[in-house]
């Protein structure tokens, strides 16, 4: 008798997605190193200076790292509660951070206890950072106001207060030390002009404001609340350019890549998307364990940085030349075939003892199933796979033996509802087109006499119905544009002459 065997599953291309220069360049990472703080990571941010260290501020205190080093090179912690927005000044000297207290705290890189401390808000200041001049600070606070501060004199400026919620995020010029940004839960942005004594530009994103950014240029602002990302022309009075909804819940921060040509969001979702500049598309995606809080790009994109809420640290770096090659210098190279066949054709001599072990062959359910002929339980079961390319071999399987039909009768409504729903999802599919649209056929014959007894397949089968018919048309049209191609390609072809024998030109 012979053996069974077992139903050959058909492998099919990939309908992947296609591997692009963008992709090449952000997989080009090292696996994540995380480090575990002492609570939610609120903000990162780099060093202009090489070696260029970061700053992470996390629940009471501002940790510093090396770019490589998974312990930090510096702690502030003079802090009396929860620590915001720690940034480095353009030269790398001075590090600037808001605190829950209200107090806003400047720090000299290389001491620790404060230069200076400026106090004049009410409530928690979640926005502190430097001017281009590098002697002034802005900040913004939950108490509705956003102000200038002096450093070498320690004064307050000018306070600005025409928000009317909390103001969480902001961000200054970097081509002109007067001009800056506010967003706030009011949903609106507006731009500030310190020799003016109120806004100068008003932007409504109609969600609350988590993050704001300035393009290289400054021709352009990009902000991000809700779950949307928007892009904002600041040559023409603030209009609106173009309006992202790519993520899933709340968008917390955006990011540049070093170039500025890639834009960076990450979100609530677990999610940092990376766009093209040009014409906004997703051009790759990272995922992440928890929701993501604050992201930062170090110069040249040599590391990806992602603060979490659980207060994980997650570290990409980037792969160097070496590392993409062998210890050697040279590329690595894949075993050949021939260590793979190693050994298949050896003959045993006189003198040796084989040793034969029979390999145990295990069926898969539905080849048990199809083994004891039980061909609507073996179909049942393929259905419960989420391969559809196992389905479509088991159908193709009974059609061959001649009971798809037997398979597909006798089933209440629960089963042929199930049925039919993978018919819709896959019938249109180019690789399972040809043996789907016979099973599809019998299930229409076989239960054409029961349509309107159960509103459920009732509802299906016109579904169905409608995706065929749609696909038709797809078909007619595709058969028309490609006579229509071959009628262009006809003509472009160069005429060639053909002497007739006998005809003789004088």
């Amino acid at each position: 008798m012979a053996s069974f065997k077992p139903t050959k599953i058909q492998i099919y291309p990939q309908l992947g997605a296609k591997v692009t220069q963008d992709t090449l360049y952000w997989k080009n990472y090292k696996a994540p190193v995380q480090v575990k703080e002492f609570g939610a990571i609120t903000n990162i941010d780099f060093s202009p200076l090489a070696p260029h260290n970061y700053a992470v501020t996390a629940s009471t205190r501002i940790h510093i790292y090396g770019p490589f080093s998974q312990e930090p090179v510096k702690t502030f912690t003079r802090f009396k509660d929860t620590a915001y927005s720690g940034r480095f000044r353009s030269d790398g000297q001075l590090l600037v951070a808001g605190c829950e207290d209200s107090v806003v705290r400047l720090f000299d890189v290389s001491g620790k206890v404060a230069l200076r401390m400026f106090k004049g808000h009410t409530k928690a200041v979640h926005v502190a950072d430097f001017t281009s001049d590098c002697y002034h600070i802005l900040t913004c606070s939950d108490d509705y106001t956003c102000c200038l501060w002096d450093i070498p004199n320690s004064t307050e400026l000018t306070k600005y207060k025409e928000h009317s919620d909390y103001i969480r995020c902001g961000a200054t010029s970097k081509l002109n030390k007067d001009l800056f940004v506010t967003g706030s839960y009011d949903h609106t942005l507006k731009m500030f002009d310190a020799r003016v004594q109120k806004s100068v530009m008003t932007m409504d994103h109609n969600h609350p404001v988590e993050s704001v950014l300035f393009y290289p240029s400054e021709g352009l602002l990009v902000s991000a609340g809700g779950r949307y990302v928007k892009v904002w022309d600041l040559l023409k009075r603030g209009q609106p350019l173009v309006s992202l909804k790519n993520h899933h819940k709340t968008v917390t921060c955006l990011c540049l890549s070093g170039n500025g040509q890639r834009l960076l969001s990450a979100s609530l979702d677990r999610h940092v998307k990376v766009y093209n500049t040009t014409n906004y598309k997703v051009v790759h995606s990272f995922d992440y364990t928890a929701s993501i809080l604050s992201l930062a790009l170090a110069p040249e994109d040599e590391s990806v940085v992602v603060g979490m809420t659980n207060g994980i640290l997650s570290i990409k770096h980037r792969k160097t030349s070496e590392e993409k090659q062998g210890p050697t210098g040279q590329p690595r190279r894949q075993p050949v075939f021939r260590v793979f066949v190693k050994g298949r054709n050896c003959v045993p001599k006189q003198d040796d003892f084989l040793v034969s072990k029979s390999a145990k062959s295990h069926l898969a359910k539905y080849d048990k199933q199809l083994k004891r002929f039980n061909v609507s339980k073996a179909l049942d079961t393929a259905l419960e796979n989420r391969k559809p390319e196992i389905t479509v071999a088991v159908i193709k399987e009974l059609d061959r033996r001649g009971t798809l039909k037997n398979a597909l009768a006798g089933r209440d409504e629960q089963n042929l509802s199930q049925l039919v729903n993978f018919l819709i999802g896959n019938v249109v599919d180019p690789r399972f087109a040809p043996v789907l649209v016979t099973a599809t056929e019998m299930i229409l014959d076989i239960y054409k006499a029961v349509v309107g007894q159960s509103s459920v397949v009732d509802r299906q089968l016109v579904r169905l119905q409608e995706l065929v018919e749609r696909e038709i048309d797809y078909q007619q049209d595709l058969l028309e544009v490609l006579g229509m191609l071959d009628t262009l390609f006809a003509s472009t072809l160069p005429r060639k002459e053909v002497p007739c024998p006998g005809n003789t030109q004088l």
